[in-house]
């Protein structure tokens, strides 16, 4: 039994390849799925099993994709009420695959229909866990509220997942490998390991969750200071739902321009020099410029799904790439066009006086775009005023203009986005991006 870990660092996502005696099962696949294919045929191998832990929020899975290009049967738990052709996989269903055998367990918490894979050949025991248990941590239980085919509240799933490890997991050995489908940085858990794997001896030594404790005790932890939820989480799980669209299709139709100018909602890519330099106006400057950048998500936090935006690209060759990018939380549908720009008619935003600033704070109106999660932790600046950069353009317009607004967050990727924001929204408004200098302020 051969097991290939995908990892997409964005969104810090992990999907995975199983391959026992030629067959080949592919495990919460992100949007395209052309490094599985890679893999089946680099190994002689035929993908007979797409298999979906739950309905995910934070990316658009090819499972529908997947079944249509290679025939494999998708797989999921019934519970989650699929649109498309499904075998349902729940508790007591396995499949037979090659010489190993799969086995489905209901474990519900993270969301209603969510399940954990068993996977066995021989002596060996295998665990993908999906969003239930990560290492470190169990999945969010606040994400189902407003989406899916069941709707659950975030104290009655928290309950659940209590339940579930609890009872779930007693049958299984310790030297079972845990794989889950997220590690640390992702939004749907709070305190995960920067571990890919664990053993779930491990985890029952070692996670909190599996700790002696009561379940109010349990519930309480869990909720506690979980992350923001972007906006496009409950519309991401609803297209997952229906099975998304075939990617090269998706995203065949968006227009490209070449030095070119619009309006509306701009979102610019571009590395935030480049943007401060000279930038069309309307734009919010959301970096894509680094593999690693978080560019999905706060397209996602910041823009509505199906709100309709243009993206601006620092060079033709960066247009497939971004394509993907976008496509990868299902908002190509909305996007209008992607255009590089020329050097005219652009805005510029002026660099902060650093000095001034240190010497004379008072005279400036300091903004705080970090989570409520990250400012509980401790302020950079006693006097700034809290505006989390999911919700600032709607709470811009509470921002008094009086004086300088300097913008920051915890490392300078974000308040990138909140000052071109700010810039946007405050009409005669001065606005200063901190950017990496807020590293000089902390403790």
């Amino acid at each position: 039994m051969i097991v290939e870990q995908f990892e997409y660092k964005p969104l810090s996502h992990y999907s995975y390849v199983l391959v026992s005696d030629g067959e080949m099962a592919i495990i919460d696949p992100e949007r395209n799925p052309m490094q599985y294919y890679a893999f089946a045929k680099a190994n002689n191998a035929k993908i007979t099993a797409v298999i979906e832990t739950h309905p995910h929020a934070d990316f658009v899975s090819s499972h529908l994709q997947i079944h249509k290009e290679t025939g494999a049967t998708i797989y999921n738990s019934e519970k989650l009420g699929a649109d498309y052709p499904y075998q349902p996989f729940d508790d007591g269903n396995s499949i037979t695959f090659g010489k190993a055998t799969l086995h489905a367990i209901n474990t519900p918490g993270h969301s209603p229909d969510s399940i954990t894979i068993v996977a066995k050949e021989g002596g060996k025991t295998i665990l993908f866990t999906g969003d239930t248990l990560f290492i470190g941590d169990v999945g969010r239980p606040d994400l189902r509220e407003k989406a899916g085919n069941m709707q659950a509240k975030r104290e009655e799933l928290a309950k659940t997942m209590y339940h579930t490890i609890q009872q779930k997991f007693t049958h299984l050995p310790n030297d079972a490998i845990v794989y889950p489908a997220h590690g640390a940085g992702s939004l749907c858990g709070k305190s995960m390991s920067d571990a890919n794997s664990s053993t779930l001896g491990n985890e029952r030594m070692g996670n909190w969750a599996f700790k002696k404790q009561t379940q109010e005790e349990f519930v309480a932890t869990l909720l506690d200071s979980q992350p923001f939820i972007p906006s496009y989480f409950g519309y991401n799980v609803d297209m997952n739902k229906k099975g998304a669209e075939t990617l090269r299709e998706a995203i065949a139709g968006v227009p490209f321009k070449l030095s070119a100018s619009t309006k509306g909602l701009l979102v610019d890519v571009r590395e935030e020099t480049q943007f401060k330099k000279g930038h069309l106006k309307g734009s919010i400057n959301i970096q894509a410029t680094s593999e690693e950048a978080k560019f999905e998500t706060w397209l996602g936090a910041i823009v509505e799904p199906e709100e309709k935006f243009s993206l601006v690209i620092d060079k033709p060759e960066d247009l497939e790439l971004l394509l993907q990018r976008v496509a990868k939380i299902g908002y190509e549908k909305q996007l209008q066009e992607v255009l590089t720009t020329s050097n005219e008619h652009l805005l510029q935003m002026k660099p902060l006086d650093l000095q001034d600033f240190k010497k004379n704070p008072d005279n400036y109106t300091i903004i705080d775009i970090r989570n409520q999660s990250e400012i509980k932790e401790g302020k950079f600046f006693e006097k700034a005023l809290e505006h989390p950069l999911n919700e600032l353009r709607e709470s811009a317009k509470n921002i008094p203009i009086n004086k300088p607004i300097v913008v920051h967050c915890a490392g300078g990727y974000r308040s990138a986005a909140g000052s071109s924001i700010l810039e946007n929204q405050l009409e005669g408004a001065t606005v200063y991006d901190l950017s990496d200098d807020v590293n000089q302020f902390k403790d």
